[in-house]
């Protein structure tokens, strides 16, 4: 865990923080989600770190705790499936440059012998945004092939096209590469070496009772907590490239300030900063979207509000999380919520995102 530090010490207005609290809660009394965790660090302290609210309203309530386990949806991507990914382009074992079809065979056809690590990391594969795998295929040992053998909706790096599918394809390439399933080797690689030793994919019973619980699920037929939200990782077994991962806030501002550190926390190192500046610089120059390797970047209109530096970075998870770091400012901010449950029509997530990190931003007096 990072040390704590005193706000005004930090740049912050104590008061103006404190009204991020006042907001954080008035939410939760609205409806927009049931409960929440935020954690806000500046300068490798953290200077605000509260829950609100409630981590399950049925079958029971359950009251939201510091430490409790969210899945974390498509922050899977930047928090697992990224910096392995860059971990072994920095070992040797990968490529960004390196076609898909080095690790899988069957994807070759209509541009996709063209088509790069690179690409899948960019959201510029041509691959599509989603399909309902679970429901489509009889075995998930199909799954890669059928996504293989996909016809291309555009021409590879023309268009950024936010896409599971190229990350369901890089979890499978990491495996190839590595040797071993993609929460092993990011377990040994990432978690581990920094201490995150409640980050993980498929949590064991004492991290699940510690679980915010998301939707009710029609195939299951329950209220899931500490089981994947997302169906089509639950279809590939709970470990896949695009979701899967269960985290806590303390764990997630760890690896945050990692980055912030240009990739060493506690004087482990776990990328090196050439890595950390080439995946949060912009790849998608002249497309529709501003995106790193994995990541996010800061262009308006954009979840992280409105006082974020365009150097910040970030990523969103569907189930209501989220992790925005701005390097300028020297901060960053993690804020976990259960927004689906007990169900997805929730829609008010990105304008609270936004009214949060604005809360918090401008408590800043000090830049």
């Amino acid at each position: 865990m990072l040390p704590f530090g005193v706000p005004g010490q930090l740049g912050f207005d104590e008061q103006r923080l404190e009204g991020v609290n006042r907001l954080v809660a008035r939410l939760v009394e609205d409806g927009c989600f049931p409960g929440a965790v935020l954690l806000v660090a500046r300068r490798g302290h953290v200077v605000l770190y509260k829950s609100y609210g409630f981590s399950q309203l049925l079958p029971e309530k359950r009251p939201m705790t510091l430490d409790t386990v969210f899945d974390l949806a498509s922050l899977t991507k930047v928090v697992a499936t990224l910096p392995v990914a860059l971990r072994l382009v920095e070992k040797g074992e990968l490529s960004l440059d390196d076609p898909v079809s080095t690790y899988l065979p069957d994807f070759r056809g209509w541009s996709k012998d063209n088509v790069r690590v690179w690409h899948l990391l960019t959201h510029t594969s041509g691959l599509p945004a989603h399909l309902p795998l679970y429901s489509l295929l009889p075995d998930k040992k199909e799954v890669f092939n059928y996504i293989s053998l996909l016809n291309l909706e555009y021409e590879p790096g023309t268009r950024v096209v936010y896409s599971d599918l190229g990350f369901i394809l890089l979890g499978r390439i990491i495996e190839v590469a590595s040797g071993g399933g993609l929460d092993e080797v990011a377990r040994e690689l990432v978690f581990k070496p920094l201490g995150m030793d409640e980050t993980t994919f498929n949590p064991v019973d004492e991290l699940k009772e510690r679980a915010a619980a998301t939707e009710y699920c029609k195939i299951r037929g329950r209220i899931l907590r500490g089981e994947v939200h997302d169906e089509n990782s639950w279809f590939l077994g709970g470990v896949a490239g695009h979701a899967g991962l269960f985290s806590t806030a303390a764990d997630l501002a760890v690896y945050a300030q990692t980055w912030l550190n240009k990739g060493v926390f506690n004087g482990v190192k776990v990328l090196s900063p050439l890595t950390v500046k080439l995946a949060v610089r912009n790849q998608t120059g002249g497309l529709n979207e501003c995106r790193g390797l994995g990541w996010v970047l800061n262009r308006r209109p954009c979840s992280c509000g409105d006082f974020m530096s365009e150097k910040a970075y970030g990523h969103t998870g569907f189930t209501g999380t989220s992790i925005w770091i701005d390097p300028l400012y020297e901060l960053f901010v993690v804020l976990l919520t259960n927004r689906v449950h007990p169900t997805r029509e929730n829609q008010c997530i990105q304008r609270a995102r936004r009214l949060i990190h604005n809360a918090i931003l401008s408590s800043l007096v000090n830049v």
